[in-house]
């Protein structure tokens, strides 16, 4: 229902009561009604052309009313009263019956406009979309009143024999936000928050974080939240920081899984936090985060097939195994009688995957296959693939490091 529909139904309303006023006031005036009872009799003056109605007071000495005309006209006129009383009551009723229904129909009406807002780059807080969505449709002084409430109050209210009119509320903060979807908001503006500047990142770290106690049992959350401590391991240059943002990214990318194991991104973020963990950790720990952080990206691939990022990781884990030491070989040989096993080729071809279902997906990506095609001595398909990193922008934190290693690639491939 539009704002304008609103303020027709309040004055129908009003107009309702003032008409059931004024003929009531008609009929007084008039002698219709009396403030005494009075024995009526029919005085037939001499005029044959001119009768007389009038109410003779019945000794008392009071006033008498007179009311001239015919008999049948006025007989008419009263029918014809009697008549507008009746279409307004039933009026009067049919909008009793429609108010209460005006609060679902006002919220559905603001909720669609809310989300005809809504844009990725929306930063308000929770209280700021309530207060403009509310803004929105309250927007005439006709129809809020002192305590914020919508009312429909004729004067025959306390008089109907239909109960009183209802009053209307038509909204609250928090049933605008439970019609709104409140978590999906907040979850879009976590990913918003995580796709822009490291300051933004932080942001994102800090709102999820202070929904942890909300929202702890979601998986949507929590695998959020690993990836927003992912972002602050990237964003600190301490050893120890970006140890225990790891640590504890692990932790809640671990707690999604065991709430839904049927989740990509869940299984994704524990394998990237176990790719963190194993810069920190003894060789041990590393070759044990190594397996699992195949594992567990093997099940995000089946998961979800078309994502490059995960074809992209699983070729950094091909070509970082292919480059593992005797010493650590060795030692993977010793605790998990068989050490992991890739090749150059291996993480070619997942390379290749990437950028077939995203062209250019990433600089990394293009210089981890100008390294591959290196290692392998193919310089021709190496410095190929050194032009197409180098055409790419270094717009994040992540390209400026790979804008570095295509550098040391395009030195050691001119020497």
């Amino acid at each position: 229902m539009s704002e304008s529909n609103s303020k027709v139904t309040v004055l129908t309303v009003m107009a309702g009561a003032a008409g059931i006023t004024l003929a009531f006031m008609w009929f007084k005036r008039n002698g219709i009604f009396s403030q005494k009872v009075y024995s009526p009799q029919l005085c037939i003056s001499n005029n044959k052309d001119q009768h007389s109605l009038a109410h003779v007071d019945g000794g008392s000495g009071g006033p008498a009313l007179l009311l001239q005309g015919r008999p049948v006209d006025v007989l008419e006129k009263l029918n014809a009263l009697i008549a507008c009383v009746s279409e307004l009551k039933e009026e009067v009723r049919s909008l009793k019956e429609a108010i209460p229904k005006l609060n679902e129909r006002v919220c559905t009406e603001v909720f669609q406009k809310g989300v005809r807002k809504a844009s990725p780059q929306h930063r308000g807080s929770r209280r700021k979309k309530a207060e403009t969505f509310r803004d929105d449709y309250m927007s005439s002084e006709d129809a809020e009143s002192e305590n914020g409430y919508v009312t429909a109050h004729t004067d025959t209210e306390d008089e109907s024999d239909e109960g009183p009119i209802a009053t209307v509320k038509p909204f609250s903060e928090d049933d605008l936000l439970d019609k709104a979807d409140e978590f999906t908001f907040f979850i879009h503006k976590a990913d918003n928050l995580h796709r822009g500047s490291e300051a933004e990142k932080k942001e994102g770290f800090m709102m999820l974080l202070e929904k942890k106690n909300q929202y702890g049992d979601k998986v949507p959350y929590l695998w959020r939240l690993a990836r927003s401590y992912g972002d602050m391991f990237d964003s600190t240059t301490e050893s120890e920081d970006k140890k225990n943002y790891a640590e504890t990214g692990k932790i809640f990318a671990e707690d999604a899984i065991k709430l839904d194991s049927m989740s990509a991104e869940s299984h994704q973020w524990f394998a990237i936090m176990c790719g963190y963990m194993s810069e920190y950790e003894s060789v041990q720990n590393k070759i044990k985060n190594g397996y699992l952080f195949k594992d567990h990206l093997d099940k995000a691939i089946e998961l979800k097939p078309q994502d490059p990022q995960l074809y992209y990781l699983l070729g950094r884990w091909c070509y970082a195994v292919s480059q593992l030491s005797w010493l650590e070989r060795k030692v993977a040989a010793t605790l998990f009688g068989n050490p992991p096993s890739a090749t150059i080729h291996d993480a070619l071809q997942y390379f290749h995957k990437a950028e077939e279902i995203h062209p250019h997906y990433s600089k990394f990506n293009c210089v981890f296959l100008a390294k591959c095609y290196k290692h392998l001595g193919q310089t021709v398909n190496a410095l190929k693939w050194c032009d197409a990193a180098a055409s790419m922008k270094s717009a994040s934190k992540e390209d400026k490091e790979a804008q570095k290693e295509l550098e040391s690639i395009q030195s050691s491939l001119c020497l």
